[in-house]
């Protein structure tokens, strides 16, 4: 087993951070077949498909979802 990666990230732009992020998120779909979910993923998944279905929350597109975030975290 790799022992623990230790990164200065505090020490990143917040542009520095994002290029990470974004490096990272595209290494990790290059190897999707090799990514397994945890075991309580599909527990959440179903709890909310079936909060979707019973009509206790709604979807939103990815353009109203991103608005949404915007106005969370300003």
């Amino acid at each position: 087993m790799m022992s623990r990666f230790e990164f200065p990230i505090t020490q990143l732009s917040f542009t520095q951070k994002l290029d990470l992020m974004e490096t990272l998120w595209a290494d990790m779909i290059g190897n999707e077949k090799k990514l397994e979910s945890p075991v309580w993923h599909e527990a959440v998944l179903n709890d909310r498909e079936a909060a979707l279905e019973a009509g206790k929350i709604t979807v939103s597109n990815w353009e109203e979802a991103k608005e949404r975030i915007k106005k969370n975290v300003s």
